[in-house]
């Protein structure tokens, strides 16, 4: 794959050994291989929790490795990670299955772009994110960090961030740079920014640290060229909102021990499939010009001795017009 360029002169996240996020606007990472109008084929998901097969409690490896393969059948120039990749962070062993049952994605030269979950850093920070980066080269070892892909912007948000005041001031930065080019802004954060009401009810979701980032958000939508989408995890499930024109997604049913919602709330634009229970599925996001496409596969039945997915939800937006977009730029002036 190409590589990316311009993070060393431009940092917007961090390394172990750096803080939690410099304060310096602009693209992180250029992926310059995917050219602006061209189409752009990408797979959301996350919540996998890769483990040794043998661990069948908390996570489910068949699902798992199936959901693995199956992604890389899609054949995705880009794929969005929402966290909580490994079971335990700190451990070499989950680390190392991880690059064993993924190998099929290195093989199809996928660009893996992911944000930290608590999973990340569990039995030990310092190791949990030193691990975390040395898995995932395409982010340079950034722990927060936008990359540009063609039309479409990756911020992605480090939950683990030990200076949350820094990261929200370097996300805001990032919301007053926009690239002019960028229809889609994609904003990855491991804890939902919006949720359903079982999730706000039983377990306090979304957490204050959620809520704080999604009000930076709205306080620059009016000014924003983009259209956003925040895709989020934690939740082992898939839960779909929209407000004030920002779609939210919680896509966290990569293989973790499935969440069932007995109750969804009205304002959760997914209804269930009548099985309704468990929903492990990715997401496939199809980017061509100023549309969107969204679709959500489930895993038909977890339990078969053959597996396989059926779209279960799907939606489509629509970036604004160019004129529409210079029209707020002057705005912003």
């Amino acid at each position: 794959m190409g590589a990316a360029v311009g993070c060393c002169l431009r940092c917007g996240g961090a390394g172990e050994n750096k803080p939690a996020a410099a304060q310096h606007a602009g693209i992180t990472l250029n992926f310059s291989q995917f050219a602006a109008g061209k189409p752009l084929h990408m797979v959301a998901y996350g919540d996998t929790r890769f483990a040794n097969p043998s661990v069948t409690s908390g996570t489910d490896p068949k699902v798992r490795k199936w959901l693995v393969d199956r992604i890389a059948q899609e054949h995705p120039s880009v794929l969005l990670i929402t966290g909580d990749t490994p079971f335990h962070g700190a451990s070499a062993e989950d680390w190392k299955v991880f690059d064993q049952e993924t190998e099929p994605w290195r093989k199809e030269g996928i660009v893996e772009l992911p944000t930290t979950g608590n999973h990340e850093v569990l039995g030990g920070r310092n190791q949990g994110i030193k691990n975390y980066l040395d898995h995932f080269p395409s982010i340079e070892r950034h722990r927060n960090y936008s990359a540009l892909a063609g039309n479409v912007e990756v911020i992605s948000l480090d939950m683990n961030a030990e200076n949350e005041d820094q990261q929200v001031a370097w996300f805001g930065l990032q919301l007053d740079h926009v690239p002019p080019q960028v229809d889609f802004l994609m904003i990855l954060y491991h804890i939902p920014w919006m949720a359903d009401e079982q999730s706000e009810v039983i377990v306090g979701l979304p957490s204050a640290d959620a809520l704080r980032y999604r009000s930076v958000l709205e306080a620059h939508l009016d000014k924003l060229r983009a259209k956003v989408l925040v895709l989020n995890g934690h939740i082992h499930n898939y839960e779909r909102f929209e407000q004030h024109g920002v779609e939210y997604v919680v896509t966290g049913g990569g293989g973790a021990q499935p969440y069932p919602l007995l109750v969804r709330g009205a304002a959760d634009l997914y209804h269930d499939h009548p099985r309704g229970h468990p929903v492990y599925h990715y997401l496939t996001l199809d980017v061509n010009g100023r549309s969107l496409h969204g679709k959500m596969w489930r895993v038909k039945d977890p339990d078969a001795s053959e597996l396989g997915v059926e779209a279960q939800d799907e939606f489509t937006l629509t970036a604004p017009a160019p004129a529409v977009k210079a029209k707020v730029e002057r705005a912003k002036h």
